[in-house]
């Protein structure tokens, strides 16, 4: 009887390894099933569509070889594909994470449509409670808060790789923070869109 509550309590403590009282604090049931999506449809194209959990494929992923080609792993992403999923989540979810911002080509003072980071959303609030139990995380909040972007040398793939406490693969709210970080990168380097005054 003994041994059997003490297998039930090991069961139960693996299980709820993981908090979601991060997301349930900032998001609604619908903005936490958008969040499911964004975070499936990363995984998804990480592992080249093949059945395989998020932390092998990031492992397996030769980051190495693509940064000295000059391309981070994100670019493989198909952007097209990309802006299907956010036809696929609420605008409020889509609002609470990004916004459009206004850059110009420094030679050809042309200006174009930049996905940014929305300093003030829901998102952003989402980082800063799960900062108070990471530091890596805190401070990558901060930072998106003081410039409303996202930067590639934010979060390198060597941090992921070689800091397995702050950076547990395995952990939901990781998975979802390295998704929006390389969704939006791959947003930066791939949107080609005329600015348009609204």
């Amino acid at each position: 009887m003994i041994f059997g509550v003490i297998i039930l309590q090991l069961n139960f403590s693996c299980k709820s390894q993981y908090s979601a009282t991060e997301l349930n604090k900032n998001f609604t049931a619908e903005q936490i099933a958008d969040l499911n999506k964004i975070t499936e449809f990363f995984k998804s194209e990480m592992c080249l569509k093949m059945d395989s959990d998020f932390k092998t494929c990031y492992e397996r992923t030769p980051h190495e070889y693509l940064q000295a080609t000059g391309k981070g792993f994100w670019t493989n992403i198909d952007f097209e594909e990309q802006k299907k999923l956010y036809d696929q989540i609420s605008k409020s979810t889509f609002d609470e994470i990004w916004m459009f911002c206004k850059s110009i080509e420094y030679e050809t003072k042309k200006e174009t449509k930049s996905i940014c980071a929305n300093a003030f959303g829901k998102y952003y609030n989402y980082l800063t409670d799960v900062g108070k139990d990471n530091p890596y995380i805190a401070k990558y909040a901060e930072k998106i808060n003081s410039s409303g972007d996202f930067y590639g040398i934010d979060i390198e793939y060597w941090n992921v790789l070689n800091d397995k406490k702050k950076f547990d693969l395995n952990d939901p709210n990781i998975q979802l923070i390295l998704a929006i970080q390389y969704l939006s990168l791959n947003d930066q380097e791939k949107r080609k869109e005329k600015w348009t005054e609204k």
